[in-house]
């Protein structure tokens, strides 16, 4: 028995293995003649203080994501995905996309890559462990 998927939700962040899990998901929603979710995740830790006071920078860092994550769209348009969304959440990577953006969406496939982009995440536990252990949908890690 084959699985097919209706609407895979990809998280991207521009690491290698979010773009071999985007490479997948992209594979995996032509096979299936799927929707294609791309979201992106606008973490608060990644700025000071002064930077989440000023309206400027977070206006500019999330301006500068919607530019980036439009290229993804546009990457998965090109390589024949039909139907294909994309949106940037804020917060915590795995908290947010558990427990908001998978209620919101409704997909019924997580691709996600399996090491964080940056920072001290990755030696204090993993934001794909997370999204494994607690999503309440179908989680393909890739590596």
């Amino acid at each position: 028995m084959s699985t097919k998927f209706n609407r895979i939700l990809v998280g991207v962040d521009d690491s290698a293995d979010a773009l071999l899990a985007f490479d997948y998901a992209i594979h995996q929603a032509i096979q299936d003649d799927a929707e294609l979710v791309i979201v992106s995740v606008l973490e608060d830790d990644e700025m000071n203080v002064y930077q989440a006071l000023s309206k400027d920078f977070v206006h500019g860092e999330r301006h500068d994501l919607e530019q980036h994550i439009l290229k993804y769209q546009k990457q998965a348009q090109d390589a024949g995905v039909k139907n294909v969304h994309a949106m940037i959440a804020e917060g915590e990577p795995g908290e947010t996309i558990v427990k908001d953006v998978i209620p919101h969406v409704k997909p019924d496939l997580l691709v996600i890559g399996s090491l964080a982009k940056k920072g001290i995440k990755r030696r204090f536990g993993s934001q794909a462990a997370y999204m494994a252990k607690y999503s309440p949908i179908a989680v393909m890690v890739v590596r």
